[in-house]
């Protein structure tokens, strides 16, 4: 299993350049105050990111050893970077403050994991949700109801508890679940759909759909030839 981490370079230099300013005294007090705050507040999304992570990775650990197969292939996950938030907070009219954030943003933190099949997704967020510290906030099932434009994946808000020195605090990640062939398609359609200047767009974004609908149909073969094998007592090993 791979596990990888979308980098935050931009956070990375405000908190440098906010904090590390060696002429303090040309930064505002006040602006220090939030650019520690938020700093703290982005310590606590990632603090909460390795929580889920971690069962997850004990999860597929179990499964390797009980099924003999790693049901999950690969982890990635993320920490929104600043100027993603304060666009979506715009977008929703929204005031633009961390309260604001903690409150009304649940993608702050997010988890992607992509599985082999696509009973694997399943099975992985259940066993995720019955752990009794695991809370289910939404649940959004883009398999058996796929977008318009033929976007599938399992979504999940989740709280889980993070503990921090002086206090425990409950913590909200978004965990999507896909296989292998979904986030292909999902990773080249967010490259390919901005292109609006393209005269035949309308076309273009037709023809992603009917991908889409081509890898749906190639992950359920893909699961009833595993399941086909399985049947005659030959287990899938990784």
């Amino acid at each position: 299993m791979n596990v990888s981490m979308t980098s935050n370079n931009s956070y990375n230099e405000f908190t440098k350049s906010l904090l590390g300013n060696p002429d303090m005294a040309a930064v505002p007090e006040s602006l220090i105050h939030v650019g520690r705050q938020f700093q703290q507040i982005m310590m606590m999304y990632t603090c909460a990111i390795r929580e889920v992570r971690t069962k997850l990775e004990v999860l597929n650990d179990e499964l390797s050893v009980r099924n003999q197969r790693n049901p999950i292939e690969m982890i990635k996950f993320r920490v929104k970077k600043p100027e993603s938030i304060i666009e979506k907070l715009h977008r929703r009219n929204l005031p633009v403050s961390l309260e604001s954030v903690v409150n009304n943003l649940d993608d702050v933190a997010g988890i992607r994991v992509i599985c082999s099949f696509i009973d694997d997704i399943y099975e992985v967020a259940d066993m995720l949700i019955r752990q009794d510290d695991v809370h289910v906030i939404a649940i959004k099932d883009y398999l058996k109801h796929p977008k318009s434009n033929g976007y599938r994946s399992y979504h999940m808000i989740i709280e889980v508890p993070v503990f921090f020195s002086d206090r425990k605090k409950p913590m909200r990640v978004e965990v999507q679940i896909r296989t292998i062939a979904m986030d292909f398609w999902a990773s080249l359609d967010h490259q390919l759909k901005y292109k609006k200047e393209l005269v035949d767009g309308t076309d273009i974004s037709r023809e992603l759909k009917d991908c889409a609908d081509v890898i749906a149909q190639t992950d359920e073969k893909m699961l009833d030839i595993r399941k086909r094998i399985e049947a005659q007592g030959v287990a899938v090993m990784d």
